[in-house]
């Protein structure tokens, strides 16, 4: 027996940027959720979506018990659900060291970490929640998950998300700006699935376009303010002279 045929595949979930940005050497991809979590703007970017000075905002999982601990008055303004969709990728055996390698540089350098877990489905037949892939490891299929938990430097926890939409607006870092980090899993998400659905998102998204708007009438209140300051045509005419 191969190598290859006597081990399980290297299953990788994406739930944040994966979804929208692929692992290279993928062979499968499988919709799917997780039960039990909650997906939040939890995690300071410091080398993607932001700077060390200025860090952005990216996803991460946390335990739902988790998050409703620690999370106080910002929760009770949250949605309470506890699915989150994502995309379940199967990586071609042959690159499977390398493509850990990869995510190991682009996800595990910011704080995150490696976990296995199991992947529901909706049953086509019944419209029952089922396993699809399990997370043992003595079983056919093992599936792992990069998880930043909340004892990593770069877990920032709860935040208003008045506060969190206008740091997104603003944080742009080498991976480009944070706001498009935003709409690009917005969007991701809800083309995974119909049954897809991430209110949390959905409220987020709604809150930074209003701060978008709120700093563009700022600026044009700025700059209508500086315009009336400006001395008009006539009046340099008239000191002129």
């Amino acid at each position: 027996m191969s190598e290859s045929a006597s081990r399980p595949p290297f299953i990788v979930f994406g739930y944040g940027s994966l979804i929208f940005k692929p692992p290279p050497h993928t062979i499968k991809q499988t919709p799917g959720f997780l039960k039990g979590y909650v997906r939040r703007f939890a995690q300071k970017s410091h080398d993607h979506r932001g700077t060390p000075e200025k860090p952005g905002r990216v996803v991460t999982l946390v335990h739902k018990e988790d998050w409703d601990a620690f999370s106080g008055s910002v929760r009770r303004s949250l949605p309470e659900e506890d699915t989150v969709w994502g995309l379940a990728y199967t990586i071609d055996f042959a690159y499977e060291s390398e493509v850990r390698d990869y995510l190991g540089t682009f996800l595990a350098t910011d704080g995150y970490t490696m976990e296995q877990l199991d992947i529901y489905g909706i049953d086509p037949h019944d419209g029952s929640e089922t396993v699809i892939i399990h997370n043992h490891i003595d079983v056919l299929t093992s599936m792992q998950c990069y998880v930043g938990r909340n004892d990593n430097p770069s877990f920032i926890g709860s935040e208003p998300l008045p506060a969190l939409a206008r740091t997104i607006w603003e944080s742009v870092g080498p991976s480009g700006p944070n706001k498009d980090y935003l709409y690009d899993l917005v969007k991701a998400v809800k083309d995974i699935s119909p049954d897809a659905h991430d209110s949390y998102l959905s409220a987020l998204e709604v809150r930074e376009s209003r701060s978008r708007r709120e700093v563009q009438d700022a600026h044009q209140r700025q700059a209508a303010v500086r315009q009336e300051d400006e001395p008009s045509a006539s009046n340099d005419l008239v000191l002129v002279q």
